[in-house]
């Protein structure tokens, strides 16, 4: 039987330069945890999952809402894996839907682990993040094509950002059976099995973006029209993929602390 399930979080600052948890919904599957932050200024969630999902024909969302100069991590406790589902369900796809919003100079760190598709599963990603002019955001998603030694199910994405009301950033990705013929290919993915992007919107980078630059044999940062960076990288399996995303932002956080502090 399909399970449809929305968690909410909803993040506040709370005058005292800390950020509380006002709500915090969990449903269904997605079990909401506040867990320790190492940076007292920033509050943190984590989403485990209370049994296995999605399946087929499942329907989960997650609402996350940074309010006016809140800061708030949203993290996971493991990956998601999507399985086919069973009897009346076998076959139909799966829906998870993620919606973020920023506030006015509230700062969104969404990391969460990463998204497996096992084979004979099918699921449909949407990711939609609404910034205001002066949020920051920094997005993390991360694909794994098949479990170990088995081929993928079907996986499609899309990650949508909006800032000020002006669009940021649309982009559609799939891959697996049904998808547009050539994503495995030497031009798209070249026989890797594990894909991911982070995405890093900050208002400092308008006044000094960063020039584009390969980060290594598969891995490259592009600056977009806004104040604002993707980096998009593509390994063998998800622990090397992970490396290549943790340099990044790592690299990342130190150019921007360099230009706050100038």
């Amino acid at each position: 039987m399909s399970v449809t399930a929305t968690a909410r979080i909803t993040a506040a600052a709370d005058g005292r330069g800390s950020t509380a948890l006002p709500v915090l919904e969990s449903d269904g599957p997605l079990a909401l945890r506040r867990t320790r932050s190492p940076d007292p200024a920033y509050a943190r969630v984590t989403v485990v999952g209370a049994m296995s999902a999605p399946l087929g024909g499942d329907r989960l969302a997650v609402e996350a809402l940074a309010g006016d100069g809140a800061r708030v991590t949203v993290d996971s406790a493991a990956a998601t894996v999507a399985l086919p589902g069973a009897g009346l369900d076998a076959g139909r796809p799966a829906s998870y839907d993620v919606r973020l919003s920023v506030g006015e100079r509230a700062e969104l760190h969404w990391l969460p682990e990463q998204v497996v598709s096992a084979r004979g599963s099918a699921l449909d990603m949407t990711t939609r993040a609404e910034l205001a002019g002066t949020a920051r955001l920094v997005l993390r998603e991360e694909q794994v094509l098949g479990r170990h030694g088995e081929r993928t199910g079907r996986l499609s994405t899309r990650l949508t950002v909006r800032r000020a009301g002006r669009p940021l950033l649309d982009q559609r990705l799939a891959y697996g059976p049904g998808a547009p013929g050539g994503w495995d290919g030497a031009a798209v993915l070249g026989g890797h099995r594990a894909v991911g992007q982070l995405l890093f919107v900050d208002p400092a980078l308008g006044h000094a973006p960063p020039a584009p630059r390969l980060l290594g044999p598969s891995a490259v940062l592009t600056p977009l029209a806004g104040p604002a960076v993707l980096v998009t990288a593509l390994a063998a399996d998800a622990r090397l993929l992970r490396a290549v995303l943790d340099e990044a932002l790592e690299g990342l956080l130190k150019e921007m602390n360099a230009l706050r502090g100038a």
